[in-house]
């Protein structure tokens, strides 16, 4: 297998420069996710209450 990982699409990149676009590429695959707590919130039901709606909505309104 000779095919690269790595294809320069427009101009010319010099093995050094894709080396270093490797590395960086390599260190930001193996980077753990920083640690942050998720809110857990309810999920937000896909129907309306209609008491809770206003009385009138006007006829050119997108809701």
């Amino acid at each position: 297998m000779n095919t690269p990982d790595i294809r320069v699409e427009k101009g010319h990149a010099e093995p050094e420069e894709v080396a270093a676009i490797t590395a960086i590429l390599l260190a930001r695959a193996a980077a753990r996710p920083s640690e942050t707590p998720q809110a857990h919130r309810r999920p937000r039901a896909g129907w309306r209450r209609l008491e809770r709606e206003g009385g009138f909505r006007a006829p050119h309104s997108w809701h």
